[in-house]
């Protein structure tokens, strides 16, 4: 909140804010996220049409041998989020975008010189801060399974304790240079300058597939939003081939036809909806080959639905949001992820790695199995939003796979029951799992009405405590054509809210 406050000090805009308060989120939740991932960036102008800049992590191994594909990763298991096992090592590194998607949104829409907005999170590394609850919870499952085996990382996570411990004072002044650089030199260092050496000989050393070629060939890709109406409102998510924002379509749309089909909807329908459109997802989209081409196939299914609102059948915590609107009604969404973190970094830049080859639930086909150049499956899907009447909505939350069932309960909330947003993010969420096999089990947050909800279903339930992080973390902005402006966080997650005045 603060770097966002300090750059519109700075006469900043909406897109200004959001990208500095993303580079400080990013480099102040160590273990949760890291600035070397992807990240998707939805933009609506005042008097223009929405647009995401895909900045997503990508296939890498250009030039590479086939039998290279396998090495340098290792399986780590986790006692995490009920258990997981995922792959670490420098194999397990993505091309990373976050950077150059941020970058080209600051260049179109913002007003703040470049190094500007990279200042505050180097100075808040550099000075220090405190551990968040949320990154000392992961880092006392990953320190010792995941990041135990670079000096680097072993080092600077020292000062966290052990075991770690919220509220502990952490500082980087190599990652606090290493953001200077790259506000002076500009995004692509990252890519052909020195840091971009840097990180492909770190990888390549380790038996990674990442080298310079597929650093100096990664481009972000600027597409028109995808589209929905929900109630008053107008929509806009992240197209294919992102999984995240189809799914979260998908689900809005048969929540608008049964709204005009029945007049009110209920949590019951929310569980319908979830229970068709993610086992879609788990059978098709997810091992799809061509994730675009699934996307567009999985809303073709929706419209060919007709009047019934039913389908014809045939999931990382480690993410961060901002959302950001201004008084001119421009909005900016950007949600970004570097996966459970590789337990690789950059040596003497304190740049630690993604490891978006080794989730599992995001590389169903295999680590290695894409083409180089391909940009992975994500379940990011950051929202900006317009009603009827002016007002102007940005919304994005974190949570793997909960991130497009969270999204589209608080949206039913806003949209249909026109609840203020924070009553809306406040209210109690359930996510529909569905296993390996097929299976399906809700998971609710226990209080009365979902019970209720729930106690007619046919099958599995299970409650957990309310307000877990397991829901994720919803983020939103809010202006309304008066100017004013409101913003609201998840209490399931650390979040920090503000509205600045100008002037």
């Amino acid at each position: 909140m603060a770097a966002a406050a300090a750059v519109v000090d700075l006469g900043g805009n909406a897109v200004d804010a959001a990208v500095a308060a993303m580079v400080v989120a990013t480099c102040t939740e160590p273990g949760i996220v890291s600035p070397m991932g992807g990240a998707f960036v939805n933009v609506w102008p005042p008097g223009g049409d929405a647009v995401v800049i895909d900045g997503n992590c990508e296939m890498p191994g250009r030039g590479r041998s086939r039998w290279q594909r396998g090495d340098g990763t290792r399986a780590v298991s986790m006692d995490y989020s009920g258990g997981i096992t995922v792959w670490g090592g420098a194999g397990s590194v993505a091309t990373p975008g976050m950077f150059l998607a941020l970058s080209q949104a600051a260049q179109q829409w913002g007003v703040v010189p470049w190094a500007e907005l990279m200042a505050p999170a180097a100075h808040v590394v550099r000075r220090g801060y405190r551990l968040g609850a949320t990154s000392a919870y992961y880092l006392g499952f990953a320190v010792q399974e995941l990041f135990a085996e670079d000096p680097d990382l072993v080092s600077f996570l020292a000062q966290a304790g052990d075991p770690p411990t919220a509220g502990c004072l952490l500082r980087d002044p190599d990652l606090a240079e290493a953001l200077d650089r790259v506000g002076r030199e500009g995004a692509q260092d990252l890519y052909t300058g020195e840091l971009g050496t840097a990180l492909a000989q770190v990888v390549q050393d380790g038996g990674g597939l990442l080298g310079r070629e597929d650093l100096a060939a990664y481009r972000t890709v600027t597409r028109p939003a995808l589209s929905s109406q929900l109630g008053r409102w107008d929509l806009a998510v992240n197209p294919a081939p992102s999984v995240g924002g189809p799914v979260l379509t998908a689900m809005v749309r048969l929540l608008q036809r049964r709204h005009q089909e029945h007049g009110v909807v209920d949590a019951a329908d929310l569980v319908d909806i979830q229970r068709q459109v993610l086992a879609y997802r788990r059978r098709r989209v997810d091992v799809a080959e061509d994730l675009e081409r699934a996307g567009r196939e999985l809303l073709d299914m929706i419209d060919a639905a007709g009047g019934s609102g039913n389908l014809v059948l045939s999931s990382s915590p480690d993410t961060v949001h901002v959302s950001t609107v201004d008084a001119t009604g421009l909005a900016c969404a950007i949600t970004a992820s570097a996966g459970y973190g590789a337990g690789v970094t950059v040596p003497g830049t304190g740049l630690a790695l993604n490891n978006a080859l080794g989730e599992p639930e995001l590389n169903r086909r295999g680590m290695h199995a894409l083409p180089a150049g391909t940009r992975l499956a994500s379940n990011m899907a950051p929202t900006t939003a317009r009603r009827d009447d002016g007002t102007v909505l940005a919304i994005g939350s974190p949570g793997a796979d909960r991130i497009t069932t969270a999204l589209f309960q608080v949206l039913s909330g806003v949209c249909l029951d026109e609840l203020p947003v924070q009553a809306a993010v406040d209210r109690p969420r359930l996510h529909v799992h569905v296993d390996e096999a097929g299976a399906q089990l809700v998971r609710y947050e226990r209080c009365p009405e979902l019970a209720e909800t729930v106690r007619g279903l046919t099958i599995p339930t299970e409650d957990l405590d309310p307000l877990t992080m397991y829901f994720g973390g919803v983020g939103a902005a809010l202006c309304r054509p008066d100017g004013t402006v409101t913003a609201a966080g998840d209490p399931r997650r650390a979040a920090a809210t503000g509205v600045r005045s100008r002037g």
